[in-house]
């Protein structure tokens, strides 16, 4: 039998899971830890790289983000689920790429640009938040990952990755197989305000909320602007609420509320209170599976520890070879 290829991913634990957490990453996860051998992360030392003044919070979050994959399905009889910094060879590798870099490779990150000119609230003008993607490509590599499933506003970071890759294996040695995209099938969603759902844009529709949270949230978000009134036609791809339609409602469904957008034949509160019913039916297991994992908080540490000795003893295989290769 193949052995099975490798996958790597990861999640930054610096606010609640949400809904884009959900699209852009745990389905897609669910269904790949039954094909590939996966590695799925929580990252706090990315966390800080945003979050520094706001360091006590990792933690919790941490927890957390466990409990949310585990309650939505991710087995760790399947996969290795681990926290980053529980493997400190994730830094060292990230300190020896670091010194082959270019500079100009990390200013030119279109992600940084972007949290540069929208995060207004927090300086994020630092070597942690520049040097982002070495420490990414450092989490991907230490497991020779082979795919890495990302949304679209990763790609480039993705890219830059098998630059590295490429530079490392020129300069020493060919230790790391260069890591391909896997693309989810939802690359991006919609916030509350339009922009992308993201904890640093605090505009999430949270796997927490409340049934009736989650109508207040969805219910106020703005459409299609040509929609003025009931009768005006719009037009779905340009509506925000209708991302959420894409990665939540049945294809059927959606083609139908689509073209009664088109057509001006059902209005922009009918068409939002579809996806409400739809989002709460699909996290209603979540809920149940959760209350029970939340009456034993040591399983879920434990079962991130358990993750934490299979991460850790892969790491340190590879960073053996790394030394090695460079000579130190």
């Amino acid at each position: 039998m193949a052995e099975k290829k490798t996958v790597l991913s990861g999640m930054r634990p610096t606010g609640p899971l949400h809904l884009g957490h959900l699209a852009g990453a745990l389905r897609n996860w669910l269904q790949l830890q039954d094909q590939y051998q996966c590695f799925y992360t929580i990252v706090p030392w990315h966390a800080l790289s945003s979050e520094y003044q706001n360091s006590k919070s990792i933690k919790g979050f941490t927890y957390e983000y466990a409990l949310g994959w585990l309650s939505f399905g991710l087995d760790p009889e399947k996969s290795v689920l681990f926290v980053q910094s529980e493997v400190k060879e994730h830094a060292e590798l990230h300190l020896l790429l670091s010194m082959i870099i270019p500079l100009p490779w990390l200013q030119r990150v279109p992600t940084f640009k972007e949290a540069q000119r929208e995060v207004t609230d927090r300086d994020l003008n630092t070597y942690g938040f520049l040097g982002y993607p070495v420490l990414q490509t450092a989490d991907i590599v230490i497991y020779k990952a082979n795919y890495v499933p990302v949304g679209e506003d990763q790609a480039f970071h993705l890219e830059l990755a098998r630059e590295i890759v490429r530079k490392f294996n020129s300069l020493f040695k060919p230790v790391f197989p260069e890591p391909q995209i896997l693309l989810t099938e939802v690359p991006k969603l919609a916030g509350t305000d339009g922009r992308k759902m993201s904890n640093s844009y605090g505009n999430t529709i949270n796997l927490d909320d409340s049934p009736d949270m989650i109508r207040k949230k969805i219910a106020p978000m703005k459409t299609d602007t040509r929609r003025k009134r009931k009768t005006d036609p719009g037009e779905p791809d340009d509506c925000p609420v209708f991302t959420l339609h894409k990665a939540f409602v049945e294809e059927e469904k959606r083609e139908y509320l689509a073209q009664g957008c088109r057509t001006a034949g059902i209005g922009c509160l009918e068409c939002k209170n579809v996806v409400i019913d739809y989002i709460n039916e699909l996290l209603s297991p979540y809920r149940d599976k959760k209350r029970k994992y939340e009456k034993d908080p040591k399983l879920v540490w434990d079962i991130l520890e358990e993750g934490n000795k299979k991460a850790r003893k892969v790491a340190q295989e590879t960073m053996e070879e790394v030394r090695a290769a460079i000579g130190i």
